[in-house]
């Protein structure tokens, strides 16, 4: 918790494959706000939205709470990921009293999926070239 202009903010990172998202929460009416953008400029698609408020939703507090998150790396899919659970991690500081809900759901958790490394001698991490008799 941080105090910013008599204002006081909730800090959380989330992270999804390649994507880390830094996230304030400010007390306000619900504006979400990625990368200077509104979150309908940001984001296409309905579902990489509704994956953003996620945490908000589980937690009633979609309307009590404006959301600025300055998300890098990976892409749209990873970032909306890294924000909800960025968004989580921030309303776990703001009340613990969220914490079962978020858990249940399972924003708190980190996803520790991750791109595989390429090997030597194949073409991409499994892929392998083509094998011929002759």
């Amino acid at each position: 918790m941080a105090k910013k202009a008599n204002k006081i903010v909730f800090l959380g990172t989330g992270r999804r494959k390649k994507s880390i998202a830094r996230v304030r929460l400010v007390e306000g009416k619900g504006n979400i706000t990625i990368n200077g953008k509104a979150l309908d400029e940001y984001f296409g698609t309905e579902v990489l939205k509704v994956i953003v408020k996620q945490p908000l939703v589980a937690t009633n507090t979609l309307d009590k709470y404006d959301v600025i998150c300055t998300v890098t790396g990976g892409g749209f899919t990873g970032q909306a990921g890294a924000v909800r659970h960025g968004i989580a991690r921030a309303l776990n500081e703001a009340n613990s009293e969220y914490r079962p809900a978020l858990k249940s759901a399972g924003f708190l958790t980190r996803d520790p999926r991750m791109k595989e490394r390429k090997k030597y001698g194949l073409k991409k991490a499994r892929k392998a070239p083509q094998f011929s008799k002759r």
